[in-house]
């Protein structure tokens, strides 16, 4: 039958129909048949090793993929084991997966062509950063014991986020600030630096709180889904972070750039929640396990000091033995001391006896008169003392009155004298201080006028004498 005729056949709905897995097994018959055994080389990606022992994996170059397996008891046989991101040449059979309709190659053998180029341009990028220093143990901060806040960057989906979540809280129960970011793709290394600056940003006291850690989390994958976590802007935002840092990117077997900038790495995000919170629990314990150790060590101490004084009081004489000898003195002393007294007593009552006899009135009343005479001639001179002095302060202040009255300069003007002033008040005191035409005022006992001063006295004319009618009046000076 040509094609034609099969192509009628099938139009007029002769042909019988295939079932599913007659199809998918003729097409498995046809594959091995056309290709049998090939030679592929390529990068390896999606490295997992299965429980039962069998290695699935890809191959990979830079325009197709194609899955691969190596059987249980040929693992041990290959050339090299396989690893992510291993550029390597296989030999195997091509072959189909009838479940879900893939084909794929079992591997006989394998061999190492050289590391792939995402490798290596990995590999010479983490040298530019080792030589930076930016991989130094030095550098890396410590991670806070009791952390209060914790910020977390991941994709605000999936198991990652819930993992970290459940084990902070069952761990040490403390606020955690989600930063939601992809962790997959072209985006994904652009937002995390964003969300590792963001944390950084935030002020002490703000808003929202400052975080005390930050954790970096993503699940496993292959070479190229964390990819965006080798990137070297990436790396460098992360070392420069003020906030201690925890990387929990892929699995135990993932390695990432970020890894090793950042202060600790972890393996899983689980073991990264472990690293970054204490257990609440056996913090408990162990302060209660020190306040134990610690009254046991109190208890102890009191025991020594007190096996100590006991062992010191045995070294010690008794308080009675050391007391025996002052308390006998004691009541020696104690025996004497009434007989003491009285014997005291007995010399002080002689001594007033002999004094005594010597005392009579008259030594008191002598000394008494003396002083009372004494008052009485004091008195006596007192008063024509004071008469006196009085009657000396009577004529000084008569003298002084007098004196006042003699210097008062308003009693000239009482006899008819005057006193010229100046316009602005003062005295004049001589004729040379006024000028011709000055205004001045005159001044009298009973009132003032004006004046003005001329320029000079006129002339006076003596009296015509009238002839003497008798002899000339004596001189009386």
């Amino acid at each position: 039958m040509t094609d034609t005729d099969s192509t009628a056949a099938l139009e007029a709905g002769n042909a019988p129909p295939y079932s599913v897995s007659e199809l998918a097994f003729a097409l498995k018959r046809t594959i091995e048949d056309a290709y049998g055994y090939v030679r592929l080389r390529g990068e390896l990606s999606k490295v997992t090793r299965h429980a039962s022992g069998h290695v699935y994996l890809t191959i990979k170059d830079d325009r197709a993929a194609i899955d691969g397996v190596v059987w249980k008891g040929q693992v041990r046989m290959l050339g090299c084991q396989p690893e992510q991101g291993l550029e390597v040449i296989v030999t195997g059979k091509i072959t189909t997966y009838p479940a879900s309709s893939k084909y794929q190659i079992v591997i006989d053998s394998m061999e190492p062509a050289g590391i792939g180029a995402l490798l290596a341009q990995l590999e010479r990028l983490k040298a530019k950063l080792a030589a930076e220093g930016l991989f130094d143990a030095s550098r890396k901060r410590p991670l806070p014991t009791s952390p209060a806040v914790i910020g977390v960057i991941t994709s605000p989906t999936g198991a990652v986020i819930r993992d970290i979540l459940h084990r902070i809280r069952d761990r040490w129960p403390c606020r955690v600030i989600v930063w939601p970011v992809v962790v997959q793709g072209d985006a994904a290394a652009g937002q995390v630096r964003a969300a590792i600056d963001g944390f950084n940003a935030m002020a002490e006291g703000g808003g929202v709180p400052r975080p005390d850690v930050l954790i970096v989390a993503r699940g496993g994958g292959s070479v190229e889904d964390l990819w965006a976590f080798n990137d070297e802007a990436l790396a460098r935002t992360a070392a420069a972070s003020g906030i201690p840092l925890i990387s929990a990117v892929g699995h135990e077997t993932d390695t990432t750039l970020i890894d090793f900038v950042s202060d600790r790495r972890a393996p899983t995000p689980t073991a990264a929640a472990e690293m970054a919170t204490p257990v609440l629990a056996e913090l408990k314990a162990a302060v209660a396990d020190r306040q134990a150790r610690l009254e046991r060590a109190i208890d102890r101490m009191s025991q020594d000091r007190r096996h100590r004084l006991e062992a010191a009081a045995r070294g010690l004489p008794r308080p009675a033995d050391v007391l025996a000898l002052a308390q006998q003195r004691y009541d020696l002393t104690a025996g004497r001391l009434g007989a003491a007294l009285e014997k005291n007593a007995s010399a002080h009552e002689r001594d007033l006896v002999r004094v005594s006899g010597r005392l009579a009135p008259g030594l008191l009343q002598r000394p008494i008169k003396v002083r009372a005479d004494r008052a009485a001639e004091f008195a006596a001179r007192l008063k024509p003392a004071v008469e006196r002095r009085l009657q000396r302060a009577a004529e000084t202040l008569t003298s002084l009155e007098k004196l006042r009255i003699t210097l008062n300069p308003d009693g000239p003007l009482k006899r008819g004298f005057a006193r010229v002033h100046h316009a602005d008040g003062s005295l004049a005191r001589s004729a040379a201080q006024l000028k011709a035409g000055e205004a001045v005022r005159l001044v009298f006992a009973d009132g003032d006028r004006g004046a003005l001063v001329d320029g000079e006295a006129p002339k006076r004319v003596a009296p015509a004498r009238k002839p003497d009618s008798g002899p000339p009046q004596g001189d009386l000076f």
